[in-house]
């Protein structure tokens, strides 16, 4: 499976460009393509070159004016070493569709030029983690993820309140944050700490290639 993402800032692809990418990783063995998070104009040349919507999200935007405070003593900065550990948490956290590997846990904390890889851990291992970047004037809450039996104690909140204040200190304007239609619990988490619902949403689109 491959996956294109549009630059951010660039010019939004052309069906043109999008069947050219296509034809590319049809010849070099690959059998399906999904793409990043889309807004709505970001999509249009994917659609026309056959793509069809693979999951719709919520995007959600902070002002970061307003900023609950939040326990976040159990917090430490994630290294190197902890990646292991921190992919069994999001594998724990996601279902297949969504989890990510090395290779995406790279992506993550790479895709800003600026970013803060916090993580939560008890004597039984690490229990949650949360990536958030920054470029510019702007922040992305960017993956966060809980282990199950540890969801609802105030490990999110305190991640995502932690990210929040890192930002502001940067000077940065607005948050966003973008969670899968259906998960409740994420979306009344962003919500509880000032997280409001932007006018679209985002989708991933998909394409089945053939051989």
């Amino acid at each position: 499976m491959a996956c294109i993402t549009p630059f951010p800032d660039a010019p939004v692809p052309s069906t043109a460009f999008v069947r050219r990418c296509v034809d590319q990783l049809a010849r070099q063995g690959f059998s399906k393509v999904v793409t990043s998070a889309l807004t709505t104009p970001e999509q249009s040349g994917f659609l026309f070159a056959g793509f069809t919507v693979q999951e719709r999200l919520h995007l959600l935007g902070h002002d970061l004016t307003d900023i609950p405070q939040a326990d976040t003593r159990a917090l430490r900065r994630a290294h190197r070493a902890d990646h292991a550990a921190v992919l069994a948490v999001d594998e724990a956290a996601f279902p297949p569709f969504w989890r990510i590997d090395e290779a995406g846990l790279a992506e993550a904390l790479g895709a800003t030029p600026h970013v803060r890889f916090r993580l939560a851990d008890n004597p039984s291992g690490i229990t949650a983690y949360a990536v958030t970047g920054r470029s510019g004037r702007r922040g992305f809450l960017q993956r966060l993820a809980v282990v199950p039996d540890q969801q609802r104690l105030g490990l999110g909140r305190a991640l995502v309140v932690d990210a929040l204040h890192w930002l502001r200190r940067w000077r940065v304007e607005q948050a966003v944050v973008n969670t899968q239609l259906g998960n409740d619990p994420a979306v009344a988490l962003y919500e509880s700490v000032g997280f409001v619902h932007e006018p679209e949403g985002l989708c991933v689109l998909s394409l089945e290639l053939r051989a």
